[in-house]
């Protein structure tokens, strides 16, 4: 795609991100159809369903980068993603909220704490494999790929079980929050004559499926010949506007989910998909043989800290619970928008000095 010219390598990757906002929003739909027909569970199996749909994108371009050697846009985009993901949640906070109180309000409980813990526990492994040294491989594997992974399927447990019961007050959900259960979409119903049947549910989430891997290799090459017209590296073009587009699934699943006054799932998608991102890092070490997180860059692991951050900031907003808005949104998302544009412009210089 290097030889194309820059508009129509714009056109491309305009066209991709549209597709897969398109089919983002589908996936939501079928999945909460899927959810309740199949007997998944919103605690872990519709969890793990839409971690996986969200972030088909990145699935993509993961293997596509991966196996054409090009890991440095792998390893920016699942890292930058993350920081790029829990921004979503100011957007959702921002235009998805109505009356005076904010998301973190509606949505606190001990479950979604137990789920940002588990996204600080996996980026914690990010930084100390990234210090590992680059020939610890065996069986096309790393141990720190292997622990993320392992960290991840604890956290489903524990959520898992924090679902049934907690020895809390409430069992552990805050007063005044959300009252009833998780799961958006009232289509979702089995005895709702208007839901597709089972079949045709899966059948559109395959096909949305398909859609977004698809338009996710579109973003991932026309995104790389475009950073390269531009003379912007890899590195930050991945982890800003291609995180960005790549984003869009979460936003649409994250305003479906708001509008229907599922606030807790709203955040349970961004911090389920953001401790599934880094488990990327065993597929791209399997697919290309070699250790990639000690190949991570001094902006890898700047975003890196910057995800571990924002997520705090959202911790301690769940606990506290900020009830009033400044400028349209809750404390915790306000400051969380002014760190990640300050983290931007800081990504900026880490670049030019590495």
């Amino acid at each position: 795609m290097e030889s194309l010219p820059l508009a129509l390598l714009l056109l491309i990757f305009v066209a991709a991100a549209a597709a897969i906002w398109v089919a983002g929003i589908q996936l939501s739909k079928q999945t909460d159809i899927l959810d309740v027909r199949l007997h998944l569970g919103s605690a872990l199996g519709g969890l793990i369903l839409l971690a996986v749909a969200t972030n088909l994108p990145e699935i993509a371009i993961t293997v596509t980068a991966a196996s054409s050697g090009n890991v440095g846009v792998a390893v920016g985009n699942i890292l930058g993603g993350i920081a790029v993901q829990t921004v979503v949640l100011v957007i959702l906070d921002l235009f998805g909220t109505k009356g005076s109180e904010p998301l973190s309000y509606r949505a606190a409980s001990l479950s979604l704490v137990i789920e940002a813990i588990t996204v600080i526990g996996v980026l914690g492994v990010v930084i100390a494999g990234s210090q590992m040294p680059g020939s610890l491989v065996a069986f096309r594997l790393t141990p720190a790929a292997v622990l993320i992974t392992l960290i991840w399927v604890l956290g489903l447990i524990l959520v898992k079980r924090s679902q049934k019961a907690l020895p809390w007050h409430e069992a552990g959900e805050a007063p005044g929050s959300q009252a009833k259960p998780r799961g958006h979409s009232k289509d979702a119903s089995s005895k709702n004559k208007k839901a597709p049947s089972t079949g045709k549910a899966l059948t559109i989430f395959l096909i949305a499926a398909a859609v977004t891997l698809a338009a996710g290799v579109l973003l991932e090459r026309s995104g790389d010949a475009i950073a390269g017209h531009i003379g912007l590296s890899g590195v930050l073009f991945g982890a800003t506007f291609l995180a960005l587009a790549t984003s869009l699934p979460e936003i649409s699943t994250g305003l479906a989910s708001v509008k229907q006054g599922d606030y807790k799932l709203a955040f349970s998608d961004i911090f389920g998909g953001n401790a599934f991102l880094p488990v990327l890092f065993l597929v791209a070490v399997l697919i290309s043989g070699k250790p990639v997180l000690p190949q991570a860059q001094a902006t890898d692991i700047y975003l890196t800290a910057l995800a571990i951050l924002l997520t705090l900031t959202y911790i301690l907003g769940l606990v506290f619970r900020p009830r009033k808005k400044v400028l349209g949104m809750g404390t915790d998302s306000l400051i969380v928008l002014i760190l990640y544009i300050l983290g931007v412009a800081g990504l900026f210089a880490v670049a030019s000095t590495g």
